[in-house]
């Protein structure tokens, strides 16, 4: 089958490319560059250099057709989104308006990346109602224009390719940097803060779960069913030196999943602990 990735040479894209390929699909990743890597290249998967903010037809991109969109192209992460909404909302709203346009248009079924910040309010920051306007672009495309398409919210998405430095880092990506450079890692607030950390890899065997079931008209929440404070982390990981900052604004207290969608129609049973992460890699 013929595959797209919006975001392949980013975090997810990457694994989710590494698993369509070992699957024996062809595939097609487009991307800006701005946070993927080409050191994050797959063997077998055409890259193409491009910005969806500026595509409008999705036809000369690999395919004639392909037979499905994956698409996790995005400016992630809050802090950032703060600094430059606009940029935010161009990506991720307008970006994914002229993609659900072409799918529609098309009949190529859409498989969205949404996030579970959706659910600590959609004015909690710029990122997060950005992706919250993106889903009301995917849900008004289903309802209007016939589009195939299921949402798929991540949660605390950590492993391999995960960015470990720069702005758009996550908090075990920053914590791994610190470690190798004999810095103290840094727990913002009062470390009280839950998450629920989801392996990349259970990420993707969803998302390709989604595709192989045809699994079209679901909103999906991608979350381990299983928090844990970055406190409660810290211990595990017993480093040298660790020390507290203020408070960033816009993110949740807890983040945790309850619904089970995504083990009802997918079978999804996600199998990597955070803890057990934790032991292998923060040595």
């Amino acid at each position: 089958m013929k595959v797209l990735v919006t975001g392949g040479a980013g975090f997810i894209g990457t694994n989710l490319c590494k698993l369509l390929v070992k699957e024996g699909h062809d595939v097609c990743s487009i991307d800006n560059y701005y946070t993927g890597l080409k050191d994050n290249h797959v063997d077998r998967v055409l890259y193409v250099h491009a910005d969806i903010t500026e595509i409008t037809d999705y036809s000369n991109y690999g395919f004639d057709k392909p037979d499905v969109i994956f698409h996790l192209a995005a400016l992630a992460r809050i802090q950032p989104s703060f600094d430059d909404p606009i940029l935010s909302f161009n990506v991720n709203a307008n970006g994914t308006l002229n993609l659900a346009k072409y799918c529609s248009d098309n009949n190529v079924p859409l498989i969205y990346a949404g996030t579970s910040s959706k659910h600590s309010g959609k004015f909690k920051n710029p990122y997060t109602f950005t992706k919250d306007v993106g889903e009301d672009i995917i849900q008004l495309f289903q309802e209007h224009y016939g589009l195939e398409s299921s949402i798929a919210r991540f949660y605390n998405v950590y492993g391999p390719n995960q960015l470990t430095e720069g702005p758009y880092c996550t908090v075990i990506g920053i914590w791994l940097t610190a470690l190798a450079n004999n810095e103290p890692l840094l727990i913002t607030d009062d470390g009280e803060q839950r998450r629920d950390f989801t392996h990349v890899e259970d990420i993707v065997d969803a998302l390709y779960k989604i595709y192989t079931k045809k699994a079209y008209g679901y909103e999906f929440e991608l979350g381990r069913g299983k928090n844990q404070s970055l406190n409660e982390l810290i211990k595990l990981i017993d480093p040298p030196e660790y020390k507290y900052i203020p408070k960033r604004p816009g993110e949740a207290r807890i983040t945790l999943n309850t619904d089970k969608t995504a083990f009802d129609v997918l079978g999804w049973d996600p199998k990597i602990d955070i803890e057990d992460y934790i032991k292998n890699e923060f040595k």
